[in-house]
């Protein structure tokens, strides 16, 4: 479903980014991924290697548009086009902590990489898949997308932008083969999480567990869908038939 396609993640040095980066080269993508983290970066592209999959890894950081630029163009180059883009990077900033007490240039900062960054990397993508008319966009947000939770601070109010992000430019795109949608990965045992339920007695996904919503979203069989957001623990794929 998504073999040969050209598969761009930000973040991909860890957690859900390196397990989706995993998870497309199984399935016979290429890749192309960033961090701003090099080493971690480097065993990602040489896990995806040993796997036989094409995969381009540059250390980047995608809140700046000397970076974004030149990592979209290296990537065009190797591959020629993106087909779908993953607009996975992000910080929990610092926290637990209440808004009246959060330091404001953390505040700006959280907001530039949660916020900011996706909205220049897709329109660095863009162009492309406008030039084509097709393309996918995929998003991700956060229950503190769509709830204000105490404490969350700036990471639940950039999600917050990510999901009106998400929906504006979605409505923008509407008839022109490119679709934008988002996905609620829910708690996941990753280091972000740590931050910001530093004393969790719970059990928690892992971040492998739940990629059928990103691969049916890479794929030609969600051809229709934009727009929409999606709790990525409930959903499951058939595939060959629509989702359910």
């Amino acid at each position: 479903m998504v073999k040969d396609k050209v598969v761009m993640i930000t973040g991909a040095s860890k957690g859900l980014g390196k397990e989706l980066a995993l998870q497309f080269a199984r399935e016979g993508a290429k890749l192309a991924i960033c961090a701003r983290n090099a080493a971690p970066l480097a065993e990602v592209e040489k896990e995806i290697r040993a796997s036989g999959s094409d995969v381009v890894a540059l250390e980047a950081d995608v809140s700046d548009l000397k970076d974004v630029d030149r990592f979209v163009s290296v990537a065009e180059e190797a591959f020629g086009r993106i087909d779908v883009l993953i607009n996975n990077a992000s910080i929990f900033g610092p926290g637990p902590r209440l808004l009246a007490d959060y330091p404001e240039d953390d505040f700006l900062h959280v907001l530039k990489i949660n916020a900011f960054n996706p909205f220049i990397v897709t329109k660095r993508v863009l162009p492309g898949m406008l030039m084509r008319n097709h393309g996918s966009v995929i998003n991700l947000t956060s229950e503190a997308g769509k709830t204000g939770f105490a404490e969350w601070g700036a990471y639940g109010i950039s999600k917050f932008a990510v999901e009106g992000l998400t929906q504006t430019w979605a409505d923008e795109l509407q008839g022109t083969g490119v679709r934008m949608n988002m996905v609620d990965p829910g708690e996941m045992d990753t280091d972000m999480h740590d931050e910001a339920v530093p004393d969790c007695d719970y059990p928690l996904a892992q971040p492998n567990e739940h990629m059928d919503i990103f691969l049916y979203l890479a794929s030609d069989a969600a051809s229709d869908v934009s727009g929409s957001r999606f709790q990525a623990q409930e959903f499951q794929w058939n595939r060959g038939e629509d989702y359910e």
